[in-house]
């Protein structure tokens, strides 16, 4: 779409759009901060950098930026080794330096050479990773809450879910319990009418509404401020400028800082060309976003967040999809949900303080369903052991180690599983062609590599003594040296012993195999001398 072409009615389109994203992102960007373990405020200060920033510098007219749940595995850890927020920010800074500079450098098809396996098993790792964190918020369990609440070791550690299942709030559970089934409800016909109002805001308010009841009704169940959020209040405007956090510039000085940083920006651009790709797909224009832009608009969106205190952003799917279906024309209703998402910190924290933690936790519980739903489990295994075995060997990785290795792991299962199935089709076999004709033609694959050497080594010494071969190369656009030394040596020595008529056809010059016997049969070979 041409700027020329935007009209008034776009922009109202846009409008409309850009609070309805604004809605579903508020909850959206406090739950992650909370399930990252990090400041609140961060997860609020990236929706609005991701909302401001980084669509006004991004070619897509549709996808929305914000803190993603694909990244908060990296983030607990991070905070766990690095034990300083202002030190992770760091972190942040190199990620958007790496992405600005991948940008530039033109990587942008780096996410197609990912299995997808892999990454649907790198999401359903995060999903479990979401659920598990998000179970001590959901029953009321906080560290040093209140004299009903035991202490618990931060981290992931089954350990404190054991805990936290021992010391449940019964009035968080409630608030936990009917958080989830509004957002299943959401979903089903019954409430397609009032669809438009988005489910999270529901739920946030309801979340108030029972802990207000609780209140004046049963104070027993009632939450006090260490199950709520918790939002600093500025009494004036440099007050608010001051909640900003900046980074500790001696972060740049530790290795796993940088480590980190790399890592977070590798995911962040995966996840980010990946929702570039659906989202285009969803625009009814049809518009296509150049993904080395993306990567230069999102590496800068993260530098800046990480110099004022948020946390890591990406183009997420939820907000993007939600965008879309809005009716939004042009990157202006992501722009309007950034500035809404900074008037709203800046003007009504105290009324975001009244959020239960436990509305935010079923949000997150709920997103984490979504992202390892056991019908992507049965979708993998009716892809076959090579898609499933990759698939769950990265969750489990990321669940039980972290994300960097869980990928890792399902990486090298995918790549040995590539190289297999490399190995094993590197020719077509076909016996007896005709009366008239060889009794066997042996067809190379378009790519022969060093990996098929020994599986056509094997298939030549098979080959029946007094029998006749062709081995056609018509079709190999490559093949190995190893493997041409291979059928040279089986051409000029055994054959000749096992009394086996071999023809070569095909071979091109730039692999082509000078025989040293049968000249006869040299004008068959496709080669100059």
């Amino acid at each position: 779409m041409k700027p020329s072409s935007y009209s008034f009615d776009f922009f109202k389109k846009d409008i409309v759009s850009g609070i309805i994203v604004f809605l579903i992102a508020l909850p959206l960007c406090l739950g992650i901060a909370q399930a990252s373990h990090a400041p609140l405020f961060s997860g609020l200060v990236a929706g609005i950098i991701g909302g401001i920033v980084v669509a006004s510098l991004s070619g897509s007219q549709l996808s929305v930026s914000g803190p993603a749940a694909g990244l908060t595995a990296i983030v607990i850890v991070a905070l766990i080794q690095l034990k300083e927020f202002d030190i992770f920010l760091c972190c942040v800074i190199i990620a958007g330096a790496v992405q600005l500079l991948l940008g530039f450098l033109k990587a942008g098809g780096i996410a197609n050479f990912i299995p997808s396996s892999v990454i649907e098993g790198m999401l359903a790792g995060i999903g479990l990773t979401i659920i598990i964190k998000q179970i001590p918020d959901a029953v009321g369990y906080a560290k040093n809450a209140s004299a009903v609440m035991a202490d618990a070791e931060d981290g992931f550690k089954i350990a404190t879910i054991n805990n936290a299942t021992h010391h449940i709030q019964i009035g968080a559970l409630i608030i936990a319990m009917v958080s989830l089934a509004i957002l299943i409800l959401w979903q089903t016909k019954a409430f397609k009418k009032i669809k438009f109002i988005p489910s999270g805001v529901v739920v946030v308010v309801i979340g108030v509404i029972v802990n207000y009841l609780y209140q004046h009704v049963n104070p027993a169940l009632y939450l006090d401020s260490a199950h709520l959020v918790k939002l600093p209040i500025a009494a004036s405007a440099s007050e608010f400028i001051h909640q900003f956090t900046l980074p500790d510039i001696n972060g740049f000085g530790m290795y796993k800082v940088w480590e980190t940083g790399v890592v977070i920006a590798i995911v962040a651009s995966i996840e980010t060309l990946l929702c570039i790709e659906a989202t285009d797909k969803l625009d009814p224009m049809k518009r296509y976003t150049s993904p080395n832009k993306e990567l230069r608009a999102q590496g800068i969106g993260n530098m800046v967040s990480g110099l004022i205190g948020g946390l890591p952003i990406t183009s997420v799917i939820v907000r993007s999809s939600a965008n879309v279906n809005a009716g939004a024309k042009s990157k202006a209703s992501a722009i309007i949900h950034g500035i809404l998402l900074l008037l709203c910190v800046a003007s009504i924290p105290t009324i975001l303080n009244l959020i239960p933690k436990a509305a935010l936790a079923g949000i997150l519980l709920y997103t984490g369903y979504r992202l390892c739903k056991p019908s992507f489990f049965v979708h993998m295994w009716k892809g076959g052991y090579t898609q499933f075995i990759p698939f769950v060997a990265t969750t489990i990785g990321v669940v039980g180690l972290d994300l960097l290795k869980g990928v890792g792991i399902g990486l090298v299962i995918s790549i040995i599983f590539i190289l297999r199935q490399n190995a094993k089709f590197s020719y077509f076999t076909q016996d007896k062609v005709g009366h008239d004709e060889e009794d066997i033609k042996i067809t190379l694959a378009q790519e022969v590599s060093f990996l098929n050497k020994a599986t056509i080594k094997k298939k030549l010494h098979s080959l029946p003594e007094n029998s006749s071969v062709v081995i056609d190369a018509s079709h190999s656009q490559y093949i190995d040296f190893d493997v041409l030394d291979v059928i040279k040596e089986f051409y000029n020595t055994s054959a000749a012993e096992k009394n086996i008529n071999m023809k070569l056809l095909g071979f091109q010059d730039s692999y082509r195999i000078t025989p040293e016997r049968q000249k006869d049969e040299l004008e068959q070979l496709e080669r100059k001398e």
